[in-house]
């Protein structure tokens, strides 16, 4: 019997032996706890098709330490994904978009992409600068609206991998040539995106021009928080206390009103549902832009959401003045994104940080006025979390 104990231990300290050589962390049979081998910030680089004029399209794949991961592709400096972790750690999809470029190709609403040259609308389509009045591209009704019939969505931008000393960044470039759209001037634009391991999307935005001209760029993801259907439920905090209105075709009237006692406040949170209805204009919802109490100049706290299902939480930073609030009124079901969702009427939600809409137009309004000499610099941030 001794001996057949002695085989017996000698059989178990083998296996034990043979599984601890095998395991890459401390194992639990030699009385040590299992520990994860932590993540690395990562950033891949993957062919994605050809734009309509046969120019190459990459995807870039940015990953942080904690699993958080971006992809952003060349055309349009369009952000397709950004998978995050709900409350119980299950990562997900929380923008809105395609599976492919084929189907960016085909037109869409400005999913994910950065737009400019201006960002919003231009009443009539020109301004005048300087004494001299440009007339721009009517894509929106008699308005020019994000840069025009081919603003800066649907260009492909060169794009390299930034080292950083924590995540991961790539900086896109484009340079935008003079009449481009209407738009006065040779303007070389850069934009980063930074992914931190402290699960902050920073997005910096710089420009440069030979001539006169004006410049308001956003970036225009779409997003759902709950990974798919309505955005009713989100809890939106704005920190703003007053908004520009708009007449029936979305132009600002010049007037800067207060939010309080209006469908327009969010300066506590509220889901983005419960005054919804109230609005008159059509198609019913947000498309307002809200003047941020930071007054633009410095990062300060721009909107949190809150979704309660998943227990996400978005919040923005940014050193714009305004912020787009636009709760994806004009989706109508006819587009199918990724995974086969189709996206109905408020099936997302945009908070584009920017200067006012039809600033040029508005010499009340912040200036938009960049001259050969200055350096157009803006900054926005979105943090990910849960509670």
């Amino acid at each position: 019997m001794k001996t057949l104990n002695s085989l017996l231990l000698a059989a178990l300290v083998a296996v034990a032996l043979t599984a601890c050589s095998t395991c890459p962390c401390p194992c639990p049979c030699i009385g040590k706890k299992p520990v994860s081998t932590p993540m690395k910030a990562s950033i891949e680089k993957a062919p994605f098709g050809r734009a309509p004029d046969g120019t190459p399209v990459d995807l870039y794949t940015l990953r942080n330490a904690r699993g958080v991961t971006v992809k952003v592709m060349t055309y349009g400096c369009l952000i397709t994904e950004i998978h995050t972790p709900d409350r119980n750690g299950r990562l997900g999809d929380i923008v809105l978009g395609f599976d492919n470029l084929e189907a960016y190709l085909k037109g869409h609403p400005y999913f994910g992409c950065v737009v400019g040259r201006y960002a919003n609308r231009i009443a009539n389509a020109r301004f005048t600068l300087d004494g001299r009045t440009y007339t721009l591209a009517a894509n929106n009704g008699p308005h020019a609206l994000h840069g025009g019939l081919k603003g800066f969505d649907k260009v492909v931008w060169a794009a390299e991998p930034l080292p950083v000393s924590e995540g991961v960044a790539v900086r896109f470039r484009y340079t935008s040539p003079d009449g481009e759209e209407g738009y006065p001037g040779n303007l070389q634009v850069r934009v980063t995106y930074t992914l931190t391991d402290d699960n902050e999307l920073r997005m910096d935005y710089e420009a440069v021009t030979d001539r006169p001209t004006v410049i308001n760029l956003t970036n225009h993801t779409y997003w759902n928080l709950a990974g798919g259907g309505d955005i009713y439920g989100h809890e939106l905090t704005l920190h703003a206390d007053h908004f520009t209105p708009v007449d029936a075709t979305l132009i600002p009237t010049g007037e800067i009103a207060p939010v309080a006692g209006t469908p327009m406040d969010f300066t506590r949170p509220k889901p983005i549902g419960r005054d919804l209805r109230q609005l008159t204009n059509d198609p019913q919802g947000y498309d307002h832009n809200f003047v941020l109490r930071g007054g633009g100049g410095k990062l300060a706290p721009c909107a949190t959401v809150y979704e309660p299902r998943t227990g996400r939480v978005l919040e923005v930073w940014t050193d714009q003045p305004g912020v787009q609030f636009y709760s994806g009124n004009f989706l109508d079901g006819s587009l199918t994104g990724k995974g086969g969702q189709v996206y109905r009427q408020h099936h997302g939600f945009c908070l584009e940080t920017q200067h006012f809409p039809d600033s040029p137009n508005k010499p009340q309004f912040p200036s938009v006025v960049l001259r050969p000499g200055q350096v157009y610099r803006t900054t926005t941030v979105h943090k990910f979390s849960t509670r």
